[in-house]
């Protein structure tokens, strides 16, 4: 199968900002058509480097609705990039139980809904590239950063089983695990508060400053949106790709070679826990 990419037509969901505009904006260039999405599209009033459509990905009709704009206008739909997600962070026994459902809801249901919708359509077309943005954190679990790593882990986890149900139809799926990325991402996440009375203030309040400064000097979203690119333009996608530093990308090799309490004391020792 030849990519033709000035015929491809693109769906990014959270588009607005961060890695979804970057990769939004790169792939413009490369002459792809592309829609990003945001809960409220109406804040970008001055937006125009992509078509921004209304998607909350928690909200399955307005996944639907935003699927039928596109396919009105363009009689099909290509690739998806499932890039909407939600940093939360907190000792897991405070974090609350609606917030870590709703993280659920952003990171693993949501990206599954618009897959589901996204399908028929690229059956039908008997061709189809779905992306799905994950994380590094997703390898491992992470201090205070648990419920995240979690639900990237699960995404990743299903992407390898849900390929395989697919490649029947020429569709073809695979996960992009960013490391830290100079984004908005640490403004938006959920932070349980540091509470006074908390046995875990101190060294929560510790690891947040951490996380925060990792992506204060995170990389350029751009190389994000070159990845992307080289994966689309590859006619047999892998399953897992690993895009930031290299000690973060080596840390999953780490992980894989080393007794499980050797890797945990490594990242206690990171998070000087």
């Amino acid at each position: 199968m030849t990519i033709h990419k000035e015929t491809k037509v693109v769906l990014i969901t959270g588009g607005s900002s961060g890695i979804g505009k970057s990769i939004g904006e790169y792939l413009s260039t490369k002459g792809f058509i592309i829609y990003g999405t945001s809960r409220k599209p109406e804040k970008y009033t001055d937006f125009d480097a992509f078509t921004l459509l209304q998607l909350d990905v928690a909200d399955t009709d307005t996944i639907q609705s935003a699927v039928e704009i596109i396919i009105r206008e363009q009689g099909r739909l290509d690739i998806l990039i499932n890039n909407a997600g939600a940093g939360i962070t907190g000792p897991i026994e405070e974090i609350p139980e609606d917030e870590i459902q709703r993280n659920f809801i952003t990171n693993y249901f949501g990206p599954i809904n618009v897959i589901k919708a996204v399908l028929p359509i690229m059956r039908k077309q008997s061709n189809g590239l779905i992306i799905n943005i994950t994380s590094i954190a997703g390898y491992m679990g992470l201090p205070y950063r648990g419920i995240y790593s979690a639900s990237k882990a699960a995404l990743e986890m299903t992407t390898e089983a849900w390929r395989m149900e697919l490649k029947g139809f020429n569709i073809q799926m695979t996960n992009v695990a960013p490391g830290d990325f100079a984004t908005n991402i640490a403004a938006g996440r959920y932070h349980a508060p540091v509470l006074e009375n908390s046995p875990y203030r101190k060294s929560y309040a510790k690891t947040l400053e951490l996380m925060d400064a990792h992506v204060d000097k995170g990389k350029d979203p751009e190389e994000m949106a070159k990845a992307i690119y080289k994966i689309i333009c590859n006619n047999k996608p892998k399953v897992h790709y690993k895009v930031g530093e290299f000690m973060q990308k080596f840390s999953i090799v780490l992980k894989r070679i080393l007794p499980d309490t050797v890797y945990e004391k490594l990242l206690m020792n990171h998070y000087k826990l």
